[in-house]
């Protein structure tokens, strides 16, 4: 999970950078390496999580953005190390408000965190042209310039922070840069509780023409974030 910023100069020290695995991934959106072949795909935001790294290795064609990638990856990699710890330390007194099915228990937990971040920060440094910096809700990207858009734990989850407006303009610029469709994970903020705009996203995307379905994933960690939002375009 990662705090919000709306400044590129954004302090590093504001920035959690804690990522998801590719497998993770597969899960939450519901995905396989064959329906994602031949596709262009951006994840964003997509902090340091491997979905990019391993993805690229498996033949896939991956971008990653997200505003903390205004940073060396080595510098990235120093803080996610710092992060996972924190949060390690302070699971235990957490543990209640997740499923341990996936991870069995906190030390599994750590060990998918840090493949996730080495996975990530390595790629970083081989292919830095994969990792945008970028500040939402604007994205550097031509109109329908990936097939594919996954979000993950970032929208909804900070339903707080980030308000309904703001939502309305990310969802949009995510929709302009996707040809086909973009998946947002998951549908409730950081207490479990469904997004209360949640609905009215889903009106206002209906009523502008777009097919949306709430699916429910084969991944559940945080108690109830185990449902994602797909939004198909329209290209008759």
């Amino acid at each position: 999970m990662r705090k919000v910023g709306q400044s590129t100069k954004l302090d590093l020290e504001r920035i959690v950078f804690i990522g998801r695995t590719f497998d993770e991934y597969m899960n939450m959106f519901s995905l396989s390496v064959e329906e994602l072949q031949g596709k262009k795909i951006l994840d964003c935001p997509a902090g340091a999580c491997s979905f990019t790294a391993v993805g690229n290795r498996l033949g896939l064609d991956v971008t990653a953005c997200d505003i903390a990638y205004y940073y060396s990856g080595e510098e990235l990699k120093n803080k996610g190390l710092r992060d996972i710890e924190h949060t390690m330390e302070n699971m235990q007194k957490a543990k209640r408000n997740f499923i341990w099915d996936y991870f069995k228990n906190i030390e599994g937990l750590r060990k998918h965190r840090l493949n996730a971040l080495e996975e990530c920060t390595s790629d970083m440094v081989k292919s830095s042209e994969r990792y945008v910096p970028v500040t939402l809700p604007s994205l550097p990207f031509k109109d329908d310039e990936f097939d594919i858009l996954l979000s993950a734990h970032f929208l909804f989850m900070y339903g707080d922070r980030l308000d309904y407006q703001f939502h309305i303009d990310t969802i949009n610029e995510l929709l302009r840069v996707a040809k086909e469709e973009i998946r947002i994970f998951p549908l409730v903020d950081l207490e479990g509780k469904r997004y209360e705009h949640l609905d009215n996203i889903i009106s206002y995307l209906v009523d502008n023409g777009y097919t949306v379905e709430e699916i429910k994933a084969s991944y559940e960690f945080q108690k109830n974030a185990n449902s994602m939002l797909k939004i198909k375009k329209d290209r008759n």
